[in-house]
């Protein structure tokens, strides 16, 4: 598994500590240093069966400067994947990828249920 998170955010330091305590071995990625590509976001959401808004870290400083709560609605698919492959800062955090699903933020339940925990 890949745990796609930025260290500083206090979410993914939550979610990290979860994974350890419970025994999940996963691969950490940061998102910023390491930013997904489009091609890659488009799997996960894909997997995800989530609205790529859910994607969008909407409480971040890039997205409100970027006034992107008013433009993505006209944006395609295709448009919204490429920005968010432009800057990690602009992507959820943390998401855990696996095989099988994609977890977009941190729920300690849907986790447990998604890791049989």
């Amino acid at each position: 598994m890949i745990f796609l998170c930025y260290p500083k955010c206090t979410t993914c330091q939550k979610a990290r500590k979860w994974l350890d305590t419970n025994g999940i071995h996963y691969e950490e990625r940061h998102i910023a240093e390491q930013n997904p590509s489009a091609e890659e976001l488009r799997i996960w959401h894909e997997r995800s069966g989530l609205p790529l808004r859910r994607f969008f870290n909407t409480s971040g400083m890039l997205y409100r400067s970027m006034a992107l709560k008013d433009k993505l609605p006209g944006m395609s698919e295709e448009e919204q994947l490429a920005l968010l492959a432009t800057d990690g800062m602009l992507v959820k955090r943390p998401i855990l990828i696996s095989s099988s699903f994609v977890l977009v933020g941190f729920k300690e339940s849907d986790w447990a249920a998604a890791l049989g925990k």
